[in-house]
């Protein structure tokens, strides 16, 4: 059983972020560079804007391939209706949620910042955890 459900815990601290007018080839780069599944979305105060996940780029990349265009800005793919959790949230009801909602990344805000986030190998390595 998990020894703490405070989701300051087990979230990562300072997630890979890129800025919403960045153009999206940079935003791949770095989501290639450190190897995870999307990366959070900020404006230039660190204020969450959206989320840009692999699928994301893959969808914008094959759009722009087939229609002979540019692949454009991060801003025109990123998901701007994003769920978020705040850091005292409970991680257990984090978990139900993201499972519920099919996410695999939760941001997670602080008086409208962005601090952390938390994924599903967090919450996978939070239960491995204890359960060893």
């Amino acid at each position: 059983m998990l020894q703490s459900v405070d989701l300051t815990d087990y979230m990562i601290i300072n997630p890979i972020k890129v800025k919403e007018d960045v153009n999206l080839r940079d935003a791949m780069k770095s989501i290639i560079k450190n190897k995870v599944s999307g990366v959070c979305v900020v404006n230039d105060y660190d204020v969450l804007v959206g989320v840009l996940s692999e699928m994301d780029c893959l969808a914008a990349i094959l759009n722009a391939t087939y229609n002979d265009i540019g692949v454009g800005l991060v801003n025109e793919y990123m998901i701007k209706e994003v769920v978020v959790a705040h850091p005292h949230d409970d991680i257990v009801d984090i978990a139900q949620d993201m499972l519920l909602k099919k996410h695999r990344r939760r941001p997670v805000i602080e008086e409208g910042i962005l601090i952390g986030l938390v994924t599903c190998r967090q919450l996978l390595a939070a239960v491995d955890k204890f359960n060893s």
